[in-house]
This record gives C-alpha cells, sequence and structure tokens, in this order.
C-alpha cells in the first residue's frame, strides 16, 4: 500500500516514527457522465477564465482570496512546508472512553505501519497499551489539505488513526424527534424482537446496488423492463405489526 503520510505519533515523550496508509476503498460500481443523445463520454477541461483556453496540470496551483479581492497562489511546496505542527506530529493530547466520542464524528480511518527498525518496540507498546486499557487517544494531524481531530485506537495488532470530524461540524438536529407516546405494552414487543434480531453478523452483508445495477444494465440492453421491490407500506396497527415481526424473527431464527 502507497503511504499517504509519514511523521511520528507522540505522546509525551515517547516517539513513534509511522506511515499512514488508507484502511478503505471504494468498491462502489462507477458511472460515467455521457452525452444523453449518444453516450459519448462528457469531459470536464479545466479552462483559465483569464486566458480562455485549456491549461495543464503543471500550471495548476491553489488559491486563497483575500478580503480585499486579491488571489493569493500557493504552490503545492508552500503547502508541504506550513508551520504547522501536525503537518509531521500526531500528538495524543489525552485518553477518553469510547463511549465519549459520538458515532457521527467518525470520517476516514487510516492504517498507522511502524517506519523502519527504531519504531517496533514503542509501536507495539502503544498499540498493547491501548488495547489493555480500552482507552481511545485524542490526538490532532494534518493530511493532505486539512487538519483535522483523530482517534487512536487498536485493532488486530495494527494502530488504527481514525479522523473525526471536528464537533463544530456536527449539525443540531432541531425540533425533528417524535413525541408520540407510546405504551409499555408496545415498548416490551420492541425490546422483545430487538432481542430476537441480536447477533447479526456485518461480514455476512454486502452491498447490492451493483447487483441492481446490472439488472438494469441487462434490461437496457435487452429492451426489457424490470420491476422494484414494493415500497413499505404506513403501519395501520402498531401492535400487530410488532406481533407479526415477532413470529417472522421466531421463525427465521428457527430456520
Amino acid at each position: 500500500m502507497r503511504a499517504l503520510w509519514s511523521g511520528h505519533v507522540t505522546c509525551g515523550l515517547v516517539s513513534v516514527p509511522v506511515r499512514l496508509h488508507a484502511a478503505t476503498e471504494d468498491l462502489r460500481p462507477q458511472l460515467h457522465q455521457v452525452h444523453a443523445v449518444d453516450g459519448a463520454r462528457i469531459r470536464h477541461r479545466r479552462v483559465c477564465e483569464a486566458e480562455e483556453r485549456e491549461v495543464t496540470e503543471g500550471e495548476i496551483a491553489r488559491g486563497w482570496e483575500a478580503p480585499d479581492g486579491r488571489v493569493v497562489v500557493l504552490a503545492d511546496e508552500d503547502l508541504d512546508h506550513l508551520p504547522l505542527a501536525t503537518r509531521k506530529t500526531i500528538e495524543i493530547v489525552g485518553f477518553v472512553e469510547p463511549g465519549d466520542v459520538d458515532p457521527l464524528m467518525y470520517d476516514r480511518g487510516y492504517y498507522a505501519a511502524p517506519d523502519g527498525p527504531a519504531a517496533g518496540r514503542p509501536y507495539a507498546l502503544l498499540v498493547e497499551a491501548l488495547a489493555r486499557t480500552g482507552r481511545l487517544g485524542i490526538a490532532k494531524f494534518a493530511v493532505r489539505t486539512r487538519e483535522r481531530l483523530a482517534v487512536l485506537r487498536p485493532r488486530r495488532g495494527v494502530l488504527v488513526v481514525h479522523g473525526l470530524r471536528w464537533p463544530q461540524e456536527l449539525r443540531d438536529p432541531g425540533d425533528i424527534a417524535s413525541l408520540a407516546p407510546v405504551t409499555e405494552q408496545e415498548l416490551g414487543l420492541a425490546e422483545m424482537l430487538i432481542e430476537q434480531l441480536a447477533g447479526v453478523d456485518i461480514t455476512d452483508l454486502h452491498d447490492q446496488y451493483g447487483e441492481a445495477l446490472d439488472q438494469v444494465v441487462t434490461a437496457k440492453l435487452e429492451g426489457q423492463h424490470w420491476t422494484e421491490p414494493p415500497e413499505p407500506q404506513p403501519v395501520v396497527d402498531l401492535m400487530q405489526a410488532l406481533e407479526e415481526s415477532l413470529r417472522q424473527a421466531h421463525h427465521h431464527h428457527d430456520q
């Protein structure tokens, strides 16, 4: 795996040289933008507004527009040498319980690999200490073009650096909760249903979007129609729906 970032994880005076690798990949089928009339690919060209001509990759930089309208051009080397400590250091500032991190904050995950022979022992120590305490390390790090919050945790002997959204990026849900009353009997059946369906193996589940897309593509190639699954109907009798759900769950479990 190609390293996306290299630097040090620090905790107090302990420093661990690491390389970060992407921990996930996107397996979704890729749809191309095409001209609806003839199916020809749509290409996006990068055009300079001032010169009205297409520019090459080497001519493109990033820019920051000042409040007075002036544009400061920033080259890649400017961004590679920012006066930012987290550009090369993931500094653990403290430790928290897993329940202290709102799951809405979790973003992209990275595997941190020990970088060089000297990293072996402090790396193993950090991973094992996190595993024994059950705590998460909280740190900041800068990758690509932004600084982000991060959680450090062990996974199968490997240190995971999990990017977090900043707390300020979480939206307030506002007044969208339901205030409708529920009965103890309904709650009892709902709890029984949850218990009956406990223990699902997530690794058995897979993305079926590609399969559905294949069906549509095949049908269109053969000039045929396809059928969509029916939409769920609104629940008229909540108790009846709960009881039937329980019966189906029992039947599925017995199989």
